[in-house]
């Protein structure tokens, strides 16, 4: 592609994708890859010539939606990363009346859309919610997805003789209410190796790895393309739960809880109070134990009042940004200097190119930290 960076693109069945022949690569036009907190998604273009090798493709269902799987990565200074490891769901042909102007698209999701095809029904008797993910996930193993299953903090297991809890959704759907249920978290991370991914279902803890520092408004020492922060006053809230006195367990009562998630203390100094106050679930039902946990998830929720937005050169910024990691910022000032977590990332891939535009968040104004990691350290 151009200096230091080279894109390796597989395509294929969904059992074994293989390397991209040489005219589909001739035909590649761009690859954008978007990494959200729970799934990943992709979309490549390819010029559609009257005699590409593409239409003979299409004629014959080898890129068929739901049959082709894509697995997308980039080898930077001889490091491999893999991007996304998805299915094709949808794919789009644009004619044009300019020549070598007609294009394919190929529009994917990662691995999980799989296990959102076909509704469950089955009973589960005597099962942990940990137990019932590795159980779940042990059909998708074909695939090449390992798992990373932490045991839920609170272990609830119905007894046969209690009756038996019913699945009656996709698998995808079950496995992300049961870390609903356990205050957890669930999603792929593609790779290390081409054709793998991990499966984790747990905490939702932010890495202690802070990447490479973005640097704005620094001179030669600047980093990124653009940099905007803003701070939501509406975003945090105090939400009101109900749950059963821990004494006596008969009478409900009603709880605040403030917006601070204990799992993932904030990264900012100067917290905003709360605005809003709301009326969440009714933990009653629950023992004192699943109530708590329970009640880290709400947390959890509408916790980030800070977010930035930015662009980057990857060539420029000296690595790979990736979501679902920490990073730092200099440059923007001591209001927003700091740690933040990156929310979002999308890839940004064409000859001789390669931008990332990101999404971060944080709860809280001013940097805890008197200085940012300018490399890869902790």
């Amino acid at each position: 592609m151009f200096s230091g960076v080279q894109l390796t693109l597989l395509i294929g069945s969904l059992g074994l994708p293989g390397p991209a022949s040489l005219p589909l690569m001739e035909a590649l036009q761009s690859v954008q890859v978007t990494e959200q907190r729970d799934r990943t998604g992709f979309q490549i273009t390819f010029t559609l010539g009257k005699r590409s090798p593409l239409q003979t493709m299409l004629q014959a269902g080898q890129i068929d939606p739901m049959v082709t799987r894509v697995v997308i990565a980039v080898i930077m200074n001889g490091t491999p990363t893999v991007l996304c490891d998805g299915v094709v769901t949808r794919h789009e042909v644009t004619p044009s009346n300019q020549p070598g102007q007609s294009t394919l698209t190929l529009t994917g999701d990662d691995l999980t859309v799989l296990m959102d095809l076909e509704q469950v029904r089955k009973s589960w008797a005597n099962v942990s919610h940990s137990q019932r993910v590795r159980t779940i996930l042990d059909k998708y193993g074909t695939y090449g997805i390992s798992k990373q299953v932490v045991e839920a903090r609170v272990v609830t297991v119905r007894n046969s003789d209690q009756g038996a809890d019913a699945q009656t959704v996709t698998d995808l759907a079950y496995v992300k209410e049961m870390a609903r249920l356990s205050g957890y978290t669930f999603y792929l991370q593609p790779g290390p190796a081409l054709r793998s991914s991990v499966a984790y279902f747990g905490p939702d803890l932010q890495s202690q790895l802070t990447q490479p520092a973005l640097s704005v408004n620094s001179d030669w020492v600047s980093n990124v393309e653009s940099l905007s922060f803003s701070l939501d006053g509406l975003t945090k809230r105090n939400s009101i739960i109900k749950i059963l006195d821990p004494q006596t367990r008969r009478q409900a009562i009603e709880v605040s809880l403030p917006s601070i998630d204990l799992l993932n203390p904030p990264l900012g100094l100067r917290l905003l109070p709360p605005a809003r106050t709301v009326f969440s679930e009714d933990l009653t039902r629950l023992s004192n134990d699943e109530a708590n946990w329970r009640a880290l998830g709400i947390r959890r929720e509408g916790a980030d009042t800070v977010s930035a937005n930015g662009t980057l050169n990857v060539p420029r910024y000296g690595a790979i940004l990736r979501s679902r990691a920490l990073v730092g910022v200099r440059g923007a000032g001591e209001t927003y200097d700091g740690r933040y977590y990156v929310d979002t990332v999308t890839h940004n891939i064409k000859a001789g190119q390669y931008t990332e535009s990101f999404t971060l968040s944080r709860d809280g104004q001013v940097s805890q930290t008197p200085s940012v990691p300018v490399g890869g350290e902790g």
